[in-house]
């Protein structure tokens, strides 16, 4: 079991500087990793080499890229260069992403994305495992002219963002385990760690891993970052399947899934999520409030670590 923690996005700086700083810190507190998102600015995966190569006492990981306006062959290439560049510390996060988010920027259409996913894994397995692929699925071609290892890198395990009982499915079967994000510890017990075992299991795969992406931080401004919680989590409310997960932990909006408090109220809620079946937790948007209280937040993380 390991805690880890999402970079902050700082506005300023050299980004690169500033998340190798970053992970530097979050070593010094003790934490197991440091994960980085995939947004429209800089490439996370090239992101987390630069500082997994850095920074040597850490993990890396992206939480998480986007299948869609991504292919299989070129996200290997760079996911197999970032495993080399960082010694073996890396790992890959994928997600469907949602509609909003992909239609507009990549100019292609949301649909079928369970089986989007799973000719996406199809052809990525083979092209980390093996170096090579020949694939024809109705969403995605992928074929390798010629081998396409890339020496030094080793294995790169494979999570997604899964949290529909179909998406599951295709991770248990696929993928080496699941990172879901605003699941809370009753949805992970009752929905997601069940789903996603019984599908590794059929499929003769190991148990999976269960890194579950928490946001929180610690602060004695909990009204202040609660009210700062809604409006940074107010998209999620907007995506279906996000506002299904929600929903299925009992709460109304995502921002009530926000884990805000002191440092016993914290540690007792990561304590409820490695109870409910993680294998890792990672604590995202811990930038809610005060820098102060960011590091306060990882102080206390890397302590129960």
């Amino acid at each position: 079991m390991t805690i880890g923690v999402v970079a902050p996005v700082r506005p300023v700086g050299n980004m690169i500087d500033d998340s190798v700083a970053a992970a530097k810190e979050a070593a010094a507190e003790g934490l197991a990793s440091v994960w980085f998102g995939q947004r429209f600015d800089v490439d996370a995966v090239a992101l987390a080499g630069f500082v997994g190569r850095e920074v040597p006492g850490i993990a890396v990981g992206t939480a998480v890229v986007p299948v869609f306006g991504r292919h299989p062959v070129l996200l290997a290439s760079q996911a197999a260069t970032t495993q080399a560049a960082t010694g073996g510390r890396y790992t890959l996060g994928l997600g469907l992403g949602a509609k909003a988010l992909v239609e507009a920027p990549f100019g292609v259409t949301f649909e079928r994305p369970v089986l989007r996913l799973r000719e996406f894994l199809t052809a990525l397995r083979s092209l980390l495992e093996t170096g090579s692929v020949a694939f024809d699925g109705e969403t995605l071609s992928a074929h390798t002219p010629m081998p396409a290892t890339v020496p030094g890198a080793g294995p790169v395990p494979l999570m997604v963002a899964a949290m529909g009982p179909q998406a599951l499915r295709v991770t248990g079967e696929l993928a080496d385990g699941t990172i879901p994000f605003l699941a809370s510890p009753k949805v992970l017990a009752d929905h997601i760690v069940p789903a996603v075992t019984s599908a590794a299991t059929r499929a003769g795969r190991p148990a999976p891993r269960i890194i579950a992406v928490v946001p929180g931080v610690v602060t004695a401004d909990v009204d202040a970052a609660r009210e700062v919680a809604v409006a940074k989590t107010a998209f999620y409310d907007r995506v279906p399947s996000y506002r299904r997960v929600v929903e299925l932990g009992g709460a109304t909006r995502a921002a009530e899934l926000v884990v805000i408090g002191d440092e016993d109220h914290v540690s007792a809620e990561v304590t409820r999520y490695f109870d409910a079946g993680a294998t890792d937790v990672v604590f995202a948007q811990t930038d809610l409030t005060t820098d102060e209280d960011r590091l306060r937040t990882w102080r206390l993380l890397g302590a129960i670590s």
